[in-house]
């Protein structure tokens, strides 16, 4: 067995999902904070600072993947995240749609997190599940 597909210690595999798991909390309530100014329409001073944590920690989560298995990128987790991404970018030319663009985003997430893993790792490449390194949850 090489290296590479070597399971990993106990210690390692806590520290990892532990870390995942804070990233991924952190994530959550930047944009439950960004989210609620965006969709009530409240001064954007009062949520700038949980748009910078949604996406730093978004960004964070991003690398996570890609690090751990490129494939992540082929994959529809991975192309629903940056088809989010994009939509994102959305907020500039079409500032008043931002509420809508949200909403989409929102929807677009559960899909990637709570979808079944037959989609969520239907690679877009290869018209097939592609099933990449072992995960850690979080």
């Amino acid at each position: 067995m090489s290296n590479k597909h070597k399971p990993i210690s106990e210690k390692k595999f806590w520290l990892q999902r532990l870390s995942k798991t804070s990233l991924r909390a952190l994530h959550i309530l930047g944009i439950t904070g960004a989210g609620g100014g965006i969709l009530l329409g409240v001064d954007k001073t009062l949520w700038c600072n949980y748009w910078i944590l949604a996406m730093s920690t978004g960004s964070l989560l991003m690398l996570w993947e890609v690090v751990r298995d490129w494939r992540w990128l082929i994959q529809l987790k991975g192309v629903l995240t940056l088809v989010k991404f994009c939509l994102l970018a959305l907020f500039i030319p079409l500032a008043d749609y931002k509420s809508e663009l949200l909403i989409v985003i929102v929807l677009l997430s559960v899909v990637v997190s709570h979808g079944p893993a037959g989609l969520r790792h239907f690679s877009v490449v290869h018209g097939r599940r592609l099933d990449g390194r072992k995960e850690i949850k979080g």
